[in-house]
Parts: structure tokens; C-alpha cells; sequence
């Protein structure tokens, strides 16, 4: 099924006239690719119910991208193993988060990969930390402070019946802690930091170095993990 998949016959002469199906992937490093995973992304952060007060502004991380897609070209419908060891992905993040999702390639895009991760929202409970069905997905696109993102796409033929896209986004720190919650809730933007704006329901950062207001919140969780 796979060389079917992979490669059309043409016969001519008593001969079989083989040519590759090109199925091309967007690069982790093309512009529309990034703006689209990063805007659907805040956008569904951004319109969580019940409101959040802490929710931050997300943004690309070019590291965590390479991460994405050194995991996504092993073709493997699993989790990186590196992400349940401390610095083992990631040098400038203890932990990092990792969302996975499996699909044609035709119908793919990071919209409708992401759309389908928030989706899972309705087998979650806000208030009583309980999820009927998967919603880990879910829980790691709306956590708080998984303030950037970087993400990648492989054309994986071995996972699937037909050209099948492997989708992988990395976020730092790492979200989907046990027993606590992805975000706080109440008023929007309630709970900034000083210097932070609020945008469209996020903390944004404004014009403030990103990496030397968020580091500090990324070393707060280390010493969490150590208590």
C-alpha cells in the first residue's frame, strides 16, 4: 500500500515508467505558516470560557520549531521522550509541552489542527479539574503561561493509508501540570504582570524584550517543580 501511495505506473513499451507524487509540506520557517499557527493559537486563548486574568500573549519560538520538526521527520505517532527530562529538549526551558496531531495531508492545516485541539474543551471541567474524554490538547493550547510556540509538519506515507501530515507544536514552559489549572479565572487581563498590555484578551508584552520579562516566569516553574 505504501509504493501505491507513493508512486504512479505509466506503461509503455512493455516498460513501467515510475514518477514520485510530490506532496510538499509547509516549512517550519515559512511566514504565512508561522503567522497562521501563532494567530489561531491566541485566538482561541483569547475567547476561553470561563474568561481568563492571566492568559498570555503567544509567540513563535524558532528553537522549539527545529524541535518540532526534528520529532515530526521521525514520522512516530508519539510523544518526543526528551520532554519528560528536565532541559532534555529544550536548553532555555526546564520542561516544554507538546501537542501532536495526525491527519490527510489534503485537509491540513495548522488552523484546523489547532481548531481541532481546542475543540476538546467540551469534554473539560473548569471548575472540577475532570475531563470525561482527551483533553490534554486542549488543557496545553489554553495554558497560561505557555507564553511561545514553535511547530512543524511531515509528510508521513507510513502512518496512514494516503499522504498523511504529522503535526507537532512544542510550547514553553510546558503546560499540563497535575491538579492545577491551565489559566486563572476571571476579568481578562486582570492578572497582567506590570508591563504587560492587554491585547484582545491577552497579556501581551508590548514593546518590553520578551525573553527578559518571561525567562523569570520560566525559572518561578523550575523552583516549582523542585518544591
Amino acid at each position: 500500500m505504501a509504493l501505491k501511495n507513493k508512486f504512479g505506473c505509466l506503461w509503455t513499451l512493455g516498460l513501467c515508467l515510475v514518477a514520485t507524487k510530490s506532496m510538499n509540506v509547509p516549512s517550519y520557517t515559512d511566514k504565512k505558516f508561522i503567522q497562521e499557527t501563532v494567530d489561531t493559537h491566541n485566538k482561541w486563548r483569547g475567547k476561553v470560557d470561563p474568561p481568563a486574568a492571566n492568559m498570555k500573549e503567544m509567540s513563535w519560538d524558532k528553537g522549539l520549531a527545529k524541535l518540532a520538526k526534528s520529532w515530526s521527520s521521525k514520522c512516530k505517532f508519539a510523544h518526543n521522550p526528551c520532554s519528560g527530562q528536565r532541559y532534555g529538549c529544550y536548553q532555555d526551558f526546564d520542561y516544554v509541552g507538546e501537542n501532536i496531531w495526525l491527519g490527510g495531508l489534503k485537509q491540513f492545516s495548522p488552523k484546523s489542527a489547532i481548531d481541532d485541539w481546542f475543540n476538546e474543551y467540551k469534554y473539560y471541567d473548569f471548575d472540577n479539574l475532570t475531563c470525561s474524554q482527551v483533553c490534554g490538547h486542549y488543557t496545553q493550547v489554553v495554558w497560561a503561561n505557555s507564553y511561545t510556540v514553535g511547530c512543524a509538519v511531515t509528510n508521513c506515507p507510513n502512518l496512514g493509508p494516503t499522504s498523511t501530515a504529522l503535526f507537532v507544536c512544542n510550547y514553553g514552559p510546558a503546560g499540563n501540570y497535575a491538579n492545577r489549572r491551565p489559566y486563572t479565572k476571571g476579568q481578562s487581563c486582570s492578572l497582567c504582570l506590570e508591563g504587560e498590555r492587554c491585547i484582545e484578551n491577552l497579556c501581551g508584552n508590548g514593546k518590553l524584550p520578551q525573553l527578559t520579562t518571561y525567562h523569570l516566569l520560566s525559572l518561578c516553574f523550575i523552583l516549582q517543580r523542585m518544591l
